[in-house]
C-alpha cells in the first residue's frame, strides 16, 4: 500500500471516529408517515412542527421521518405545491409514532379552479419538490413527464434535462452525458448503484437503449454530489429510480402503432403497469412491462482519408467512399417487479427485479469506390446484436431507535452485449462477405499527384463536392456489375461482452440533535468482466492469393440473392441518383452457407486467421471498498450545510494475452499477461443551501470526484480489424492513472407558485490526468495501419453556466391560459493541451474535451387545457470533438457536427381515464454528421427519416 494511500485512509477513518464521537441520548420521539394525493405518493412534501421550528420532507416514496424531541399533543402541517396545506394533531409518545397515510387535496384558485389539473402539472410538482428538498444539486424528471414526449428509452428521456447531452446511434439515443464531459465521466445508476456496462468499446458508459422508459418512476441528474453518492462521476450522475408500489391499487395500459418513413414499415409498442397493496397494506406490489418493436433504416455516407501517408497534403486525399445502408428491426423488452413488506412503521423489506433486452437485427449493405486500389468493393453482412440488463436487489429500512435509522441492500446486476447471429462453421459471430471488382478505365477527377481530393483540399483545385458526389469513372459504362464482383474474403467478426456487479451496502443515519443529522455508510462492489472485441476469423480464396490450380473466384450473380430493400429511396437526401451502387445482396441463408466447411474447401478458401486474435479476449475483476461520513447541519433557520468525505479504494486485475512475432519465417507466440492496478480516492465534499424564502434557494458546493480508466484502455491485449482500410489496431495501456476533478458549483432556483421554475448558475472543474484516445498512423510491410491507444494528458479545465425556465401562462385568459414554455440552455467551455512533435520541436495543441459541446439547449412550447396537451420539443447539441489525433494535429481531429432534432406529441382526453395520443420524432429529418478538421471534410453523414405513432393510454384503475 502506497504512502499516499495510507495517509488518505487514516484521514478518512479519523474523521469517521470524530463524527461518531457525538454523545446521543438513548430515547427520542419521532413521527413517521406517508403523504399522498389523488395520483399517489407525493415526494418532497414539507412537514412542519411550527411550535418547535422542526421540519422534514418526504422521500421518493412519499414517506417521512420527523424527530420532534417532545411528547404530548403536537400540531404538524403538511404542504405541497399545488395542494391545500393540511394541519393535523398527533398525540406524541416516546419512541415511534405512526401518522399513517396523510391525504392532501388539490388546491383551488380564487376563481374555484383546481390549480394542479394540467396534464403535466402533477408530474412537474413532484419533480420540483424533489429538487427543492434535495441535498445534492440535481434536476429531476418524473415518470408521467417522460410519457408526454415521444421518448421510448431511458437515454431519450434524459435528453430533455438541463445540461444533458445524448449520443445517437442510427437515429436513437443510447447514452447520456452531463455538462459536456466524455460519456464515461457520467455515472449511470439504478436506484443509487452504478450499473454494470457492456459497452462494446470497453468504456464505463452505460448503453441505455435496452431500458424502456415505461419502467422508470423518476430520473435524478445530480451535478454536485454528496458523500453518500458514488464518487466516480466528474460530469455528474444519472440515477434512474424504478417504479415502486403505490398507496392504492393502480392498473394502466397503453398500446400504439406507427410508421417509419425511411423503411416504410410499421412499428408498435405497448406497456402495462399494475400496483396494489395486500394484507392490511403491509405488502406492496408493482409490476411494469413494456415492448417496443420497430422497423428502421439508415443511409450512411462514409469517407476515409489517406492519413497514413507521409506527404502532409496527401494525408487529406480520399482513400474510399462508401454508400452504406442499414435496414433492420429493433425490439426493446423490459420488465420491472417491485415488492415491499412493512412489518410495522419501523421495519420494511423491499425487493426490486429487472429484466431488459434489446434486439438489434441489422443487415448491412456496403458499396465502396476504392480510389487507392482502383476497384469497387461490396460487403454484405447480417447481424443480430443483443443487449441484456438483468438483475435484482434486496434491502431493508429499519428505524432502530428514535434517533437511529439503518438501511441496507445487496444486489446482483448483469449487463451483456453479444452477437446472436447463427453459427457459421462452428464459430458464432458476424459474417461478412466481401466482393471486389477491378476498375480498369481509371478516374478522370484526380489531382496532378494521382490522388482524389475534395476540391478545397486539392493542390491544383481538381476534386469534387462531398454532398454532390461523382465517382469520376473515366469509362461511364464501368459500373458495379454482379457478374464482375467476385468473392474475395469471408470474415467472422466476434464480439461478446459481459459485466456483472455484486454489491452490498449499508447506511446509518443518526439524529444527533435538533439541528444536526449524521450519516455513515459503506459499500462493497465486486465486478467481473469478460470481453471479446475485434477478433476476426478470416477466410481467403486461393485464387486471390495466387495459389496455383485454385478454383475460380465466385461471382455474385452465381449465388442465391435477395431483393435490395429500397425503402424511401437510395440516398435520396443527397440530391442525386446513386442507384448504380444498389446491388441485390446474398440471401441470408446463402451467406451462412458460404461458411460451411465443404463449401469453403470446394471454392478454395483457406483459414488465414491471425494467431494474435487471442489477444482480443480478456477477463478481469475489480473490487471497490467505499465508505463515507457526512453531516447535515442547520447553521441558521435559512442556511444548511452538508459536509463530509467519501473514500473509495479500487483493486483491478485484468488477464489477457500478448502476441509476439519473430523469426524467419515469422511465427507468432501467445503469452498470458496480467495487469494490476490498485489506487485510492479520498473525496471531500461540502454543500451550502440558503433558503431566501419558501420559493427560492441559493446553493454552493465544492466536491472532489474521479473516474476510473476504461477497461479496454488498460487491457494488455491488442486487436486488429482487417476489414477496415487502413487496418485498425487497438492496444491497451496498463499504466493509465484515474482522472480526478475539483468541482465548484453555484446555483440559484426560484419556484413559481403555479408550478414552474427559474434556475441558473455557474460551474468550474479542475481536472487532473485526463485520459484520451490517441491515434497514430503508420505503414508496415506495405500495409497502412491506424493505431489507437489511450494516454494520460496534463491537467484540463472545464467551466460554464446554465439557465432554465418553465413557465405556465395561466395568468392569461381563456384559450391563451393553456400555453407555456420550457427552455434550458447550457454553455460549456473546456481546454486541454495535447503535446505533438513537429520535427524536433514539441508543441502543445489546445482543444476541448472529447464529447464536449459548447452549447446545449432544449426548447419546448406546450399547451394544456380542457383535457388537451400538445408539445413541440427541440433538442440542440453543439459540435464536439470525438477523436484526438496527437500525431497529426487538429486538422485531423474527428468532430461530430451540431445537431438539432424536433419532436412533437399531442394527447386528448376521451374520458376521465382514457386518452388518445400521437407522437412524432425527427420532424426535420436531421442527419448526424462527423468530419475531419474542417466541416467540409465529411467522414460520415447519416439520415434516418421521420417516425411516428398513435395510440391510447387507459387508466383502468386509478
Amino acid at each position: 500500500m502506497s504512502m499516499q494511500l495510507r495517509t488518505d485512509c487514516r484521514l478518512f477513518f479519523l474523521l469517521l471516529l470524530c463524527c461518531t464521537g457525538f454523545s446521543l441520548p438513548a430515547a427520542a420521539q419521532i413521527i413517521k408517515g406517508i403523504v399522498a394525493g389523488k395520483d399517489g405518493q407525493l415526494p418532497g412534501a414539507t412537514i412542519n412542527v411550527p411550535a418547535l421550528k422542526r421540519s422534514a420532507s418526504t422521500d421518493l416514496n412519499g414517506a417521512f421521518t420527523l424527530p420532534v424531541h417532545t411528547s404530548g399533543k403536537t400540531t404538524i402541517t403538511i404542504s405541497y405545491v399545488g395542494y391545500e396545506t393540511r394541519t393535523i394533531d398527533i398525540d406524541v409518545s416516546e419512541g415511534i409514532n405512526n401518522a399513517g397515510i396523510i391525504q392532501l387535496s388539490p388546491a383551488q384558485s380564487d376563481l374555484g379552479q383546481v390549480v394542479i389539473k394540467g396534464t403535466m402539472a402533477p408530474s412537474q410538482a413532484k419533480a420540483y419538490s424533489i429538487k427543492k428538498n434535495a441535498l445534492a444539486m440535481m434536476d429531476v424528471l418524473a415518470a408521467d413527464a417522460i410519457g408526454k414526449l415521444p421518448d421510448r428509452n431511458a437515454a431519450e428521456a434524459v435528453q430533455r434535462m438541463q445540461g444533458v447531452a445524448v449520443a445517437r446511434y442510427h437515429g436513437e439515443a443510447d447514452a447520456a452525458t452531463v455538462r459536456g464531459t466524455p460519456f464515461a465521466w457520467t455515472s449511470t445508476m439504478f436506484n443509487g448503484s452504478r450499473l454494470p456496462s457492456s459497452n462494446v468499446l470497453g468504456n464505463r458508459s452505460s448503453v441505455l437503449d435496452a431500458v424502456p422508459s415505461e419502467i422508470i418512476q423518476y430520473v435524478q441528474v445530480a451535478k454536485a454530489l454528496t458523500p453518500d453518492w458514488e464518487g466516480d462521476a466528474i460530469g455528474g450522475s444519472v440515477n434512474f429510480i424504478t417504479r415502486t408500489a403505490p398507496v392504492k391499487r393502480q392498473l394502466n395500459a397503453s398500446i400504439a402503432g406507427g410508421y417509419n418513413t425511411f423503411s416504410k414499415n410499421g412499428t408498435y409498442n405497448a406497456s402495462l403497469v399494475y400496483g396494489d397493496r395486500f394484507f392490511n397494506n403491509k405488502l406492496g406490489v408493482i409490476l411494469a412491462g413494456a415492448i417496443w418493436d420497430r422497423q428502421w433504416g439508415t443511409d450512411s455516407y462514409d469517407v476515409s482519408y489517406n492519413t497514413g501517408l507521409v506527404n502532409p497534403v496527401q494525408q487529406k486525399s480520399i482513400n474510399s467512399i462508401m454508400f452504406k445502408r442499414y435496414m433492420g428491426k429493433r425490439q426493446t423488452y423490459g420488465g420491472n417487479l417491485g415488492l415491499e413488506y412493512a412489518f410495522n412503521p419501523s421495519h420494511k423489506l423491499f425487493f426490486r427485479g429487472l429484466m431488459d433486452k434489446f434486439n438489434d437485427i441489422r443487415p448491412v449493405y456496403e458499396s465502396y469506390i476504392d480510389y487507392t486500389n482502383s476497384r469497387y468493393q461490396y460487403n454484405y453482412r447480417y447481424s443480430h446484436y443483443q443487449t441484456k440488463l438483468n438483475g435484482a436487489e434486496l434491502g431493508g429500512e429499519h428505524q432502530l431507535t428514535g434517533r437511529l435509522k439503518l438501511d441496507w441492500s445487496v444486489s446482483d446486476y448483469m449487463s451483456g452485449y453479444f452477437l446472436e447471429t447463427p453459427p457459421t462453421n462452428g464459430n458464432k459471430g458476424l459474417p461478412i462477405a466481401t466482393f471486389r471488382q477491378k476498375i480498369t478505365g481509371g478516374f478522370n477527377n484526380l489531382s496532378g499527384d494521382g490522388k482524389r481530393y475534395w476540391g478545397f483540399d486539392s493542390p491544383d483545385g481538381i476534386g469534387g463536392d462531398p454532398l454532390h458526389f461523382d465517382a469520376g469513372i473515366k469509362n461511364s459504362g464501368e459500373v458495379m456489375d454482379d457478374s464482375k464482383l467476385t468473392l474475395q474474403q469471408l470474415v467472422i467478426a466476434q464480439l461478446d461482452t459481459k459485466e456483472e456487479d455484486k454489491t452490498a451496502q449499508l447506511n446509518l443515519k443518526v439524529n444527533a440533535g435538533p439541528k444536526v443529522n449524521l450519516k455513515f455508510g459503506g459499500k462493497y462492489r465486486h465486478k467481473y468482466r469478460e470481453s471479446t472485441f475485434g477478433s476476426n476469423i478470416v477466410y481467403l480464396p486461393g485464387a486471390a492469393l495466387g495459389v496455383p490450380n485454385s478454383p475460380a473466384l465466385l461471382a455474385l450473380n452465381k449465388l442465391n440473392r435477395a431483393d435490395f430493400p429500397m425503402g424511401h429511396g437510395f440516398f435520396k437526401e443527397m440530391g442525386g441518383n446513386y442507384n448504380q451502387y444498389v446491388v441485390d445482396p446474398l440471401s441470408k441463408q446463402q451467406l451462412f452457407d458460404l461458411y460451411d466447411t465443404a463449401t469453403l474447401r470446394r471454392n478454395g478458401f483457406m483459414n488465414l486467421t491471425a494467431a494474435g486474435n487471442a489477444t482480443n479476449f480478456y477477463t478481469g475483476t475489480e473490487d471497490v471498498i467505499a465508505g463515507y461520513a457526512m453531516g447535515e447541519i442547520d447553521l441558521t433557520e435559512k442556511l444548511k450545510m452538508v459536509a463530509g468525505v467519501r473514500n473509495e479504494y479500487t483493486s483491478l486485475e485484468l488477464q489477457g494475452s500478448k502476441a509476439t512475432t519473430a523469426g524467419t519465417p515469422a511465427t507468432t507466440s501467445i503469452t498470458p499477461v496480467t495487469v494490476k492496478s490498485d489506487y485510492n480516492a479520498l473525496l471531500p465534499m461540502v454543500h451550502f443551501k440558503y433558503a431566501i424564502n419558501k420559493q427560492a434557494n441559493i446553493r454552493a458546493a465544492f466536491t472532489r470526484t474521479f473516474v476510473r480508466a476504461n477497461f479496454n484502455d488498460m487491457t494488455p491485449g491488442e486487436s486488429v480489424d482487417n476489414t477496415k482500410t487502413p487496418i485498425v489496431v487497438t492496444k491497451g495501456n496498463p499504466d493509465l492513472k484515474p482522472t480526478f476533478a475539483n468541482n465548484f458549483d453555484l446555483m440559484g432556483e426560484y419556484y413559481f407558485s403555479n408550478i414552474g421554475l427559474l434556475s441558473g448558475g455557474v460551474f468550474y472543474k479542475q481536472i487532473q490526468d485526463v485520459i484520451f484516445s490517441d491515434k497514430v498512423f503508420y505503414n508496415e510491410r506495405g500495409n497502412n495501419y491506424a493505431l489507437t491507444q489511450a494516454r494520460n494528458l496534463d491537467d484540463a479545465k472545464l467551466y460554464g453556466f446554465e439557465a432554465g425556465i418553465n413557465k405556465r401562462f395561466n395568468f392569461l385568459k381563456g384559450f391563451w391560459s393553456g400555453f407555456g414554455v420550457e427552455f434550458n440552455y447550457t454553455w460549456i467551455n473546456s481546454e486541454v493541451k495535447v503535446p505533438r512533435m513537429v520535427g524536433t520541436d514539441k508543441i502543445m495543441d489546445k482543444t476541448s474535451l472529447p464529447n464536449q459541446s459548447k452549447s446545449l439547449f432544449n426548447a419546448i412550447l406546450f399547451y394544456e387545457r380542457s383535457g388537451i396537451m400538445v408539445r413541440l420539443a427541440g433538442n440542440y447539441r453543439g459540435r464536439s470533438v470525438e477523436t484526438i489525433n496527437q500525431q497529426l494535429g487538429p486538422d485531423f481531429y474527428i468532430w461530430t457536427d451540431k445537431n438539432f432534432t424536433l419532436d412533437a406529441s399531442a394527447t386528448i382526453g376521451i374520458t376521465k381515464n382514457l386518452k388518445a395520443f400521437v407522437e412524432l420524432n425527427n420532424l426535420t429529418n436531421e442527419p448526424l454528421r462527423t468530419y475531419m478538421g474542417d466541416r467540409r471534410r465529411v467522414t460520415m453523414t447519416e439520415w434516418y427519416g421521420l417516425r411516428g405513432q398513435a395510440g391510447i393510454r387507459w387508466d383502468i384503475i386509478k
